[in-house]
C-alpha cells in the first residue's frame, strides 16, 4: 500500500520489534506503533490496534517470534506465551495458523521461528495480490460493489481480500463505485475502508449499515464482495457482526454474494460454523464512539442511555448456502467444493 507515496505493509519486523501502522488513529492520523516484546504485541492484537484475519495473523507470528528470541530457551516461558497469544482474538483463525507454524519452526531454532514468521507474512501478500487478480474476473465495468467492515489493505499483510479484487478492477480501468457499509460498533468501514478507497481514488459512499437491503431493493448493488475470519470445513463464514444481514439480503434480492479470504484462513478443523467461537468484546465499543474535536484530538463521547448495558458480539456466522463463492489465492470455489483444497 502507499501512503503519501511510501511503500507500508500493514505490520513488519525490525530486528525483535513488531511495527504496525495504528489502526485505532485512523483515518485522522497515521503513526506507526512498536511493540517491543510479545506482551505488547498480544496488547496491539487485542486493542485492536491491528485487526483483520490476515495482519491478526502475521502480528500474531510475529509475537511468536519475539517470545522465542525473549526466552533464552526457557520453555515455560515459550508455552506461557503462546497460550497469551492465542487468547488475544479467539474467532482469528489465521492466529492460530501462525502461531502454530512459527511455534513449531522455533522448536528448531530462534533464527528459525523469525525466518517463519517473515514468511508467513510474505505468503498473506502474495496470497491477497492473487485474490485480486482471480476476483477482478468477476466484477464488470460499471458495478456497484457493497462491501462490509474493512477487508483491504489494513486488514492483511497488504493487498487485502475483499477489495483487492476492487483494486484490481480499478487499475485495469473498468469503472467501479463502492458502497461501504460503516460498520458499527468500531466504525472500519467509515473509518479504515473509506481511507483506503479515497487513497486508491475508487469512488466509494459510506453507508449505514441498515441501508444495504434498502440499496439492494433499488437494483443499487451487483454484488457483494465480503472477507472473513474463520471459514468452517462446510464453507459457513464468520465474519465482522453484521454479515449475516447482508447475506440474508443478498440471496433474497438474487444478488451474489462472495467471500474473500486466504485458503489460511480455512479452519477444516472446525466442521461447521457452530463450531466457531464468537468473541464477546466489551460494551464500550457499543455505548462510545471517538472522533477528533475541536483542537483535534481523539475524544470518546458517550452515545447511549447514561446506564444501559450492551451486547457486543464481534462476529457472526453466515451459513454455506447463503454465500455464492469464496475467493482464494489457489481459486474461487463454491463451499460445498473447499475440501478439494485441504491438502
Amino acid at each position: 500500500m502507499k501512503v503519501e507515496g511510501k511503500d507500508y505493509r500493514t505490520v513488519w519486523m525490525e530486528g525483535d520489534t513488531v511495527c504496525l501502522i495504528e489502526q485505532n488513529l485512523l483515518p485522522f492520523e497515521f503513526k506507526i506503533f512498536r511493540a517491543e516484546n510479545y506482551k505488547q504485541t498480544c496488547m496491539v492484537i487485542s486493542t485492536m490496534i491491528v485487526r483483520g484475519a490476515g495482519a491478526i495473523g502475521a502480528t500474531a507470528g510475529y509475537a511468536m517470534a519475539q517470545a522465542f528470541l525473549e526466552s533464552g530457551n526457557d520453555t515455560a516461558y515459550v508455552e506461557k506465551a503462546r497460550q497469551d497469544i492465542e487468547n488475544t482474538r479467539p474467532t482469528a483463525q489465521n492466529l492460530f495458523y501462525a502461531v502454530e507454524r512459527v511455534y513449531r519452526a522455533g522448536q528448531i531454532s530462534t533464527e528459525q521461528a523469525v525466518i517463519e514468521a517473515q514468511k508467513i507474512a510474505d505468503e498473506d501478500a502474495e496470497a491477497c495480490k492473487k485474490i485480486g487478480e482471480l476476483g477482478n474476473d468477476l466484477i464488470e465495468d460499471g458495478f456497484n460493489i457493497e462491501t462490509h467492515c474493512n477487508a483491504g489493505w489494513l486488514a492483511f499483510v497488504d493487498y487485502g481480500s475483499a477489495l483487492s479484487p476492487v483494486y484490481v478492477a480499478h487499475r485495469a480501468n473498468k469503472k467501479v463505485f463502492v458502497y461501504a457499509d460503516e460498520t458499527r460498533p468500531r466504525g472500519q468501514g467509515a473509518r479504515l475502508t473509506a481511507w483506503e478507497l479515497k487513497n486508491e481514488d475508487v469512488p466509494h459512499v459510506i453507508i449505514p449499515d441498515n441501508a444495504g437491503a434498502h440499496l439492494m431493493s433499488l437494483g443499487k448493488i451487483d454484488m457483494m464482495i465480503v472477507g472473513s475470519d474463520r471459514i468452517a470445513a462446510n464453507g459457513d463464514v464468520a465474519n465482522k457482526i453484521g454479515t449475516l444481514e447482508k447475506a440474508i439480503a443478498a440471496k433474497y434480492y438474487g444478488i451474489p454474494f462472495y467471500v474473500a479470504a486466504p485458503t489460511s484462513t480455512i479452519d477444516f478443523n472446525c466442521a461447521s460454523g457452530k463450531d466457531i467461537p464468537i468473541e464477546q468484546r466489551h460494551e464500550d465499543e457499543v455505548l462510545y464512539q471517538s472522533g477528533p474535536n475541536a483542537e483535534s484530538k481523539l475524544e470518546r463521547v458517550l452515545i447511549g442511555s447514561p446506564g444501559s448495558e450492551a451486547f457486543n458480539p464481534a462476529f457472526d456466522v453466515t451459513p454455506a448456502e447463503l454465500v455464492t463463492a469464496i475467493i482464494t489465492e489457489r481459486g474461487i470455489f463454491k463451499p460445498a467444493e473447499l475440501a478439494a483444497i485441504r491438502n
